[in-house]
């Protein structure tokens, strides 16, 4: 009797507002270890995000559609709560510096202590993109800056547009 293969799903957590090419590497990478990835676009209270969930759900799909495996969905409340709810085993977070993995290593303990079935896995950041962050983009536009590199092509207007730039 041949026993059923469980489907591998990873979910990768973020506002990504905006999704950066550092960003965009980590799920590259990360799909080819999932039959499924679902880019979760958080809803952050504690940040001021610049475009809506919607807005990032979008952009992300757009960079993103190449990708056959690759699902993007806005979610709320706990992560551990809604990888399971999509079925999901694993958490994929990627790590820039030291003090990223000091504050995901707490993330992944607590994640783990709440839901013991869950691992993450961390993706160290391709050193052409270890300065990046959503931040210093959105600086960088709003000073006048040039982005290009920094976001993925198919969305560096979406950029300069929603900064009215």
């Amino acid at each position: 009797m041949k026993s059923e293969q469980k489907i591998r799903i990873g979910v990768y957590p973020g506002s990504f507002d905006p999704l950066t090419k550092g960003h965009l590497d980590i799920i590259v990478r990360a799909s080819k270890l999932f039959d499924k990835l679902i880019v979760g676009v958080l809803k952050n209270d504690s940040k001021q995000a610049i475009f809506s969930m919607e807005e990032r759900v979008s952009l992300i799909k757009k960079c993103t559609k190449e990708l056959e495996n690759v699902e993007v969905e806005m979610f709320q409340g706990l992560l551990v709560d809604f990888v399971k709810q999509k079925g999901a085993s694993t958490i994929v977070r990627g790590l820039r510096a030291v003090s990223d993995y000091e504050y995901e290593l707490q993330m992944a303990m607590l994640n783990k202590h709440m839901e013991e079935e869950i691992d993450t896995i961390f993706f160290m950041t391709d050193i052409h993109n270890s300065f990046l962050s959503s931040s210093i983009v959105k600086d960088v536009a709003q000073n006048g800056g040039n982005i290009k590199g920094l976001v993925p092509d198919e969305i560096v207007d979406d950029v300069y547009r929603k900064l009215k730039m």
